[in-house]
């Protein structure tokens, strides 16, 4: 199978889903779109995964190479590829397919628990609770015909999957590794306030013996989607 992702900062890449695909001896490409790399053909890849960042999916006038990846996601869709959008990638999902994106009320960063819904292809295969390491602070409206997959306390829709795990997109992180997480909290401290839903750094730190369950719920999740693809 050949993967592609889409990197918007030098400091959010694949972590652990490279190490799944790396296991299953796939193919990996990028586009690097805050470096105005060329988007490339339709097919050669199988798989697009649309990674996080700390921009928002409206602010277009900032990051002009936003409205390009938006077309790009809306004909891989069309093509019927298979999509993993993660946090922003989630919501850029969930822009081209005609849903709101909007402020979450409150910002959710660090270790918190997401229920599975029971509502969407996923019941019974992942599990009915499980924890998530998070770093959001918008949210989505769910698109027609897309199925709830997971909710957190602090936030509803936290995933949606639609036809069957063929295109899902997340709010939480499941592909997070320890580098990576101490990569955001080094490029994105300021934004660890005192609130309800955010985490210090230590405390976010102290609960690195997550990562492991975290990356069997990645490859549970990551197995199911490559059955849609090959």
């Amino acid at each position: 199978m050949r993967i592609h992702y889409l990197k918007h900062v030098p400091f959010e890449g694949l972590a652990n889903i490279e190490k799944w695909a790396k296991e299953k001896q796939y193919i990996i490409t990028s586009t690097e779109m805050y470096l105005g790399e060329n988007l490339p053909s339709f097919d050669s890849f199988d798989f697009l995964i649309v990674m996080g960042g700390p921009m928002n999916i409206y602010e277009e006038e900032q990051y002009p190479w936003l409205a390009k990846e938006k077309v790009f996601i809306k004909d891989a869709i069309t093509k019927g590829k298979t999509i993993l959008g993660v946090c922003l990638g989630a919501q850029l999902l969930e822009d081209v397919l005609g849903a709101k994106v909007v402020r979450n009320k409150q910002k959710e960063i660090g270790w918190l628990k997401v229920v599975n819904s029971g509502l969407s292809s996923f019941n019974g295969i992942l599990p009915q609770e499980f924890m998530a390491f998070h770093w959001h602070g918008d949210t989505f409206l769910l698109p027609e015909g897309a199925n709830l997959l997971c909710s957190s306390e602090g936030c509803v829709n936290q995933g949606f999957e639609i036809n069957n795990g063929k295109i899902v997109g997340v709010q939480f992180h499941l592909e997070s590794n320890e580098d990576s997480i101490n990569l955001l909290i080094e490029n994105c401290s300021e934004e660890l306030v005192e609130d309800k839903y955010i985490q210090t750094a230590s405390e976010i730190k102290k609960e690195y013996k997550q990562i492991d369950s975290i990356y069997e719920n990645m490859k549970i999740l990551l197995n199911y989607m490559e059955k849609a693809t090959i």
